[in-house]
């Protein structure tokens, strides 16, 4: 039988690692983004995280920010003029190129990096909390073989932290 055909048959949506990942995935962020609201951060969306993720605590050139983020350069300018109008970053020109500019945190916006780092242990905390130590720190492993097996597919750094296991 053809396998779409026979997914496509089923009542239920098959129960798979990328399903799983994003359910766990989609709880962390609206997690993340309530508790970063309640700490006083009303300016706070998942789109906005989206790009924050992506600028270096010390800032860098919108141009890269616009390649790291993969995401059009229209939307990264209305996220950014956005983030500027609330006072989390600025932009100010680039002194090697005249018309590029460079992207920054303001004091507010690292005032949100910090209070974004503890929110994020809390919730690390309640999840070792929730499956125990054992099963978190087989979590994490897991999850930074699978980062490290993608970075070596693509041929980039998988990073210090990621460790391979190898499958026999």
């Amino acid at each position: 039988m053809n396998l779409v055909k026979h997914l496509d048959e089923k009542t239920e949506a098959p129960d798979h690692i990328g399903w799983r990942l994003w359910q766990a995935s989609r709880a962390w962020q609206a997690d993340f983004a309530t508790a970063m609201r309640a700490a006083g951060h009303g300016w706070f969306t998942e789109a906005r995280a989206g790009l924050l993720g992506h600028i270096a605590r010390a800032g860098m050139r919108q141009s890269a920010l616009i390649e790291r983020s993969a995401i059009s350069k229209q939307a990264v300018q209305q996220l950014l003029d956005g983030l500027e109008a609330e006072g989390i970053v600025e932009r100010l020109p680039d002194p090697q190129d005249g018309r590029g500019k460079l992207v920054r945190y303001t004091r507010k916006g690292l005032d949100a990096l910090r209070d974004g780092d503890r929110i994020k242990m809390e919730i690390e905390r309640r999840y070792v909390g929730r499956i125990g130590e054992e099963r978190f720190t087989a979590l994490m492993g897991a999850l930074r073989a699978l980062a490290a097996g993608e970075a070596a597919a693509m041929g980039e750094d998988a990073g210090a932290e990621g460790e391979v296991v190898e499958s026999k």
